[in-house]
């Protein structure tokens, strides 16, 4: 009996990646290498060594994207606010109650305010205070701000309330969330799931949403 021929599998050809999907890629990759630094060892220590370390790059190739570190600082920044927006966009004042809105809008607000970029974010935005501000550019705080009232009215709009009290609101919501991610990432390194008081939130922000 003739020895029998070994099997030869077909050679996939391996998917070769487009130079838009490869550049994608490292930037994503080098913005994910700061948020992750500056959750875990603060925005001091986080360097451009650290950051190359963490994304497996050359600083040459971060400044081919960016440019310089304060351009992925911005880069982060509007990362962080895409990804909020994206979280509620499919969150709306024609599909819902009040009671319902005010619900998903908490819940995912707290998704992104207890997250590690919601974190980076902030100490980003805390340097960005100390900087000389550029006339007739706003400032990356009032970005922020602007970004959180389109979506805010884009669901509440229809409140009866008036505008200035919608602001009052904003604030006091935004106050309260980013206070319970610090208090619970001191209290228990933020393990503990804060149920009874994002209820409440959401029961004192649907009262006040809904008083005429």
């Amino acid at each position: 009996m003739a020895d029998a021929k070994p099997i030869r599998l077909p050679v996939r050809a391996r998917e070769r990646r487009t130079h838009a999907e490869r550049t994608a890629e490292t930037r994503a990759r080098i913005i994910a290498a700061v948020v992750e630094s500056i959750a875990e060892v603060g925005f001091a220590r986080t360097t451009a060594a650290e950051i190359t370390r963490r994304a497996g790059v050359t600083w040459g190739a971060v400044q081919h994207h960016f440019g310089d570190k304060h351009g992925i600082l911005v880069a982060v920044l509007e990362n962080s606010f895409d990804r909020f927006a994206a979280r509620l966009d499919d969150v709306s004042s024609e599909e819902a109650s009040l009671e319902k809105r005010t619900s998903l809008f908490i819940d995912r607000a707290w998704e992104h305010i207890a997250s590690p970029l919601y974190r980076s974010t902030f100490e980003i935005l805390l340097d960005e205070a100390g900087r000389e501000e550029v006339p007739d550019e706003p400032t990356w705080q009032q970005r922020l701000f602007s970004a959180w009232d389109r979506i805010w009215m884009r669901i509440f709009g229809d409140a009866p309330v008036s505008r200035r009290r919608q602001h009052v609101l904003q604030h006091y919501t935004l106050s309260v969330l980013s206070g319970l991610a610090s208090v619970l990432t001191l209290e228990s390194a933020g393990t503990r799931q804060p149920g009874a008081e994002l209820e409440l939130l959401k029961q004192s922000l649907t009262r006040e949403l809904s008083r005429s």
